[in-house]
């Protein structure tokens, strides 16, 4: 009796390892870049899960919760390239554990060597990356247009012969909230007494020289038409605290603002942007979170240029910046201070040139 029941045991077991052996493997997608980078690689996503089925995402532990909801992604694995896993030894571990995975094929939008190498030493056999990268590396390599927007540059990727399917042109990002971020975002703005329309400001950067300084003014503007949440990380909170204490210095009676800088997750963020009139945001991950729900945005741009590929492209989206300054842009990314000292990029945008930019959005008109 024992025996036969062995048997059939080790029957089922077979047919369960045939079973899983005719599941495919999911490609794997690395991009461990900033935030708003993350953001900007979801229509690739997309357009790869049209061919492979939904796709394993390596990126950071900050962007991995964006992820986990994502429609086109399986599963995301954070790496913690700065911190726990930090140098070779780190690299190696992530290496083997994707070794044991088999993926039969890794894309490589950022265009890093660690990435590289990561695909490389995880015995990957096709591996995908753009020309400007590390095609030494790489088993097949794409251009990457040097024009147009960064998203676009990214789906250069998906593109190849054996792909049937056609990657979007003019494509936006696409974030997935989940009921409990939504719950907790109504939940912050009933208990701060906010009613919609409201309007999202986004005071902050990691970079100090794309900080437009006038948020506090324009707050103290705007909720004369509508109450405004301040949104950002906890590194943000000071900025946050200007801009409510802006509406306390002029007394104004029956406006309200708000700080959520450091209340809120990533995911809960993006759900209370969802929700907003309109965002004003610097050159920063704020805007590609409102790209990506839908909500029209005002980007204020200073050191860099949306020429770069990084700027809005919505139909009611509005970028405000000043013309003719010979030092701008004055690098890609945009350095922690201005380097001439002067910062006229930003100083020179008035909070009116913001309102005006904010009332063609059609925002206001929703209001009244």
């Amino acid at each position: 009796m024992a025996g036969a029941l062995r048997a059939l045991c080790y029957r089922a077991a077979a047919r369960a390892a045939r079973f899983i052996a005719l599941i495919p493997t999911p490609a794997l997608i690395i991009q461990t870049a900033f935030l708003g980078d993350v953001v900007l690689t979801t229509p690739l996503l997309a357009a790869l899960a049209q061919r492979h089925g939904p796709v394993d995402v390596i990126t950071t532990p900050a962007a991995a919760p964006l992820l986990e909801s994502h429609p086109a992604v399986r599963r995301v694995i954070p790496y913690d390239k700065k911190g726990k896993s930090h140098g070779f030894t780190g690299l190696l571990a992530l290496a083997h554990r994707l070794r044991a995975e088999r993926y039969p094929v890794a894309y490589l939008p950022h265009r890093s060597l660690r990435s590289a190498v990561l695909a490389l030493l995880a015995r990957i056999p096709t591996r995908v990356g753009f020309h400007d990268g590390w095609p030494l590396f790489y088993t097949e390599v794409r251009r990457r247009p040097a024009e147009g927007h960064e998203i676009d540059r990214i789906l250069a990727l998906a593109e190849s012969p054996a792909f049937t399917g056609r990657a979007p042109r003019h494509a936006t990002p696409t974030l997935e909230t989940t009921i409990a971020d939504r719950g907790t975002a109504d939940g912050f703005l009933r208990e701060h007494g906010i009613a919609e329309p409201f309007a999202v400001l986004a005071p902050g950067s990691i970079w100090g020289s794309k900080r437009w300084p006038y948020y506090p003014a324009l707050a103290a503007a705007l909720a004369e038409r509508m109450p405004v949440v301040a949104i950002g990380s906890r590194d943000d909170a000071g900025l946050g605290t200007e801009i409510v204490r802006a509406l306390e210095a002029v007394g104004r009676s029956g406006s309200r603002a708000v700080s959520a800088c450091g209340q809120l997750s990533l995911q809960e963020s993006v759900a209370l942007i969802a929700r907003a009139a309109i965002l004003v945001t610097n050159d920063s991950a704020p805007l590609h979170f409102a790209s990506a729900v839908g909500t029209p945005i005002v980007a204020v741009f200073g050191p860099t240029i949306p020429e770069f590929g990084f700027g809005p492209r919505g139909p009611h989206d509005r970028v405000v910046e000043v013309d003719g300054l010979p030092c701008r842009p004055c690098s890609h990314h945009g350095p922690p201070a201005c380097p001439l000292g002067h910062h006229l990029c930003m100083k020179s945008l008035r909070v009116e040139d913001v309102l005006q930019a904010i009332e063609e959005t059609g925002a206001l008109r929703r209001r009244d």
